[in-house]
């Protein structure tokens, strides 16, 4: 038997050899199509950033912590992050360690492919490899710790909110088979090194089952069944991983040197937008997370779904998915593999055919331009103009601070161009951006000061201002209090809970001044979920098609969790986002802007 154990083949490696095979060449193809996609520019930034050391280290961190660790899914829920860890983690390190073994104790059989997986069943337990036991209770311990993922993702799908999620998705034929044979990977693994464990060696694990097996099983070949299960159901695996959610584990390999390399989305189903579609774990965090999801039981319009009807090419689908969004970014905050959701729908819309161009070309811009020179200039937006209570309080606080400024848009002006491009109009967002960028850079300003998140976010993502400074009315109002121009009155009784917009928050990472502001107001107090994972109000004009009643409900959902430490006002920073709270909340909805103003001197 000690022969038959020293042995470098057996007929049974043949399904993981195949397996592996396909799912190799599979994935370098897949790979040099994603590479011939890119633009030449995008080629070179991704080569230029794998001889960055700086953005190399972020790669190889972001690859342990996102593609290994799942460090984001453990900040969301412990037991999640945990089930997600153990079995990619516990893999790796089984795959690592087997090979340690390997080299230590038959480093000629390395270049046999599979000698390290199956090191078990073809080497004899010896003088030699009894004193590297500690490899024993390695394997056994990583084994174990995979295994209770398994469990924990048995439970999971039938129990999901003990997991913090109050839906997963719903899987297709070819997910399951795929997950069915992730599942039995493992177990067959624990069987098979069971049986051989008196013989190969084996540990705390291993050995014990070892025990159990020989209590009714007497005959060595006995273990030649499990050893074939365990190899066929690896092959499985492999040969379906393509067609499945797993493709996520190559996939998100390759996006995280894209996306570090500072590669946007140029083509919506090309390049780097098809990574971040396959990339999708279909784990369905993201469907809790829309705020669409309020409204039914499956939110069958979250990412996740978005993802698997691109995979289809079902264009009915995508199309009604990406049109009925509110682009509020709460799906890529709360994303494990940070997809861009919102972003993967502007580009869906951008496909789409318009009879209306508007021509930006022919405004003149001499009779638009502000004369600003040296000067704070100030855009209210189109929504703010709407909601004429915040402008009014900004000028007031500016004039208390003594800041020279000019309104820049007071008697009407260009819109920003953010709502062109949400719908997907792309190149007539361009033409308006163009205009606006001479105006502003014509006027000779030094600072551009904004009131609307939705303005302040394409100003800052999408325009070429030089050296003009961009500022969210949030953040210079601190600057003006901790400067000293501002006086404040001594705070108030009243307490406050600051509503975080979407495209401030999530959208451009403003989160601590508004609430230093409102600190020396009265009291601040959190909502049950804020910052990266504050609730859309339900007003965004991200959404093409949505209807009022399900926009109503969204607004109500979102005032229940601004309202859950029972504060005496809502204060926000968005002139959307205080309009759609104020028709239904049952207490007052302000602008930081407007109480700031009033308690000022």
């Amino acid at each position: 038997m000690t022969e038959r154990f020293l042995s470098a083949y057996n007929n049974f490696v043949l399904p993981f050899l195949f397996g592996m095979g396909f799912v190799l060449i599979y994935c370098l193809i897949a790979m040099i199509r994603i590479w011939l996609q890119l633009s030449a520019d995008d080629k070179k930034k991704v080569l230029l950033s794998l001889v960055n050391p700086k953005i190399l280290l972020k790669d190889i961190r972001d690859l342990f912590c996102d593609c290994l660790f799942h460090v984001k899914l453990w900040k969301r829920n412990k037991l999640l992050g945990y089930m997600h860890s153990s079995i990619a983690f516990g893999w790796f390190m089984l795959i690592v360690v087997g090979h340690i073994e390997c080299f230590c104790y038959f480093p000629g059989r390395l270049k046999t492919f599979y000698y390290p997986i199956f090191f078990r069943f073809f080497v004899a337990e010896s003088q030699s490899t009894m004193q590297g036991s500690f490899f024993f209770f390695l394997m056994d311990f990583f084994l174990l710790m995979v295994l209770s993922g398994i469990v924990l993702a048995i439970i999971k799908r039938i129990r999901s909110r003990l997991f913090g999620m109050r839906r997963t998705t719903n899987l297709s034929l070819t997910d399951l088979i795929g997950l069915y044979s992730l599942w039995a990977i493992f177990p067959l693994r624990l069987f098979a090194e069971g049986f051989t464990a008196d013989i190969a060696g084996g540990s705390f694990l291993t050995k014990s089952l070892n025990i159990v097996f020989h209590s009714f099983l007497g005959n060595h070949l006995n273990m030649l069944p499990t050893w074939w299960a365990y190899s066929i159901a690896l092959g499985v695996f492999m040969f379906i991983l393509p067609f499945t959610r797993y493709m996520h584990i190559p996939s998100e390999i390759m996006l995280i040197p894209l996306r570090n390399a500072g590669i946007q989305i140029s083509n919506p189903r090309k390049g780097l937008a098809k990574v971040m579609v396959y990339t999708c774990p279909s784990c369905g965090v993201c469907i809790d997370a829309c705020p669409m999801g309020i409204t039914k039981r499956n939110n069958r319009d979250a990412t996740v779904y978005l993802n698997r009807q691109l995979k289809r090419k079902n264009e009915g689908r995508i199309e009604e998915i990406s049109d009925k969004c509110l682009l509020c970014g709460k799906c890529g905050a709360v994303c494990q593999v940070q997809i861009p959701g919102d972003k993967l729908r502007i580009a869906q819309r951008s496909l789409r055919k318009y009879d209306v161009s508007p021509d930006y070309s022919t405004i003149d811009a001499a009779s638009l331009t502000p004369r600003a020179e040296g000067k704070v200039l100030y855009f209210a937006g189109c929504m703010t103009a709407l909601t004429p209570a915040i402008s009014k309080a900004m000028e007031s606080i500016l004039r208390k601070a003594g800041v020279d400024y000019e309104f820049m848009d007071k008697d009407g002006g260009l819109c920003c161009g953010r709502p062109l491009w949400m719908a997907g109009r792309l190149e007539e967002a361009k033409q308006l951006i163009a205009k606006n960028e001479e105006l502003i850079n014509g006027s000779g300003a030094t600072t551009l000061l904004v009131s609307c998140p939705i303005c302040y976010r394409v100003f800052k993502e999408r325009y070429k201002l030089g050296d003009i400074r961009v500022v969210h009315h949030t953040v210079y109002i601190d600057e003006l209090i901790a400067a000293g121009k501002l006086k404040v009155e001594s705070a108030d009784e009243l307490s406050y809970v600051f509503h975080d917009p979407c495209e401030l928050g999530r959208g451009c990472g403003i989160y601590d001044q508004p609430r230093e502001v409102i600190s020396r107001m009265g009291k601040l107090v959190e909502a049950d979920k804020s910052h990266d994972e504050s609730i859309c109000c339900g007003g965004s004009m991200g959404s093409l098609t949505l209807g009022f009643e399900k926009r109503q409900a969204m607004t109500e959902n979102a005032l229940r969790n601004l309202t859950s430490e029972n504060p005496d006002a809502i204060v926000t920073a968005c002139p959307l986002c205080r309009s759609t709270f104020a028709r239904y909340a049952d207490r007052p909805v302000e602008d930081i802007a407007e109480i700031v103003d009033k308690k000022t001197l």
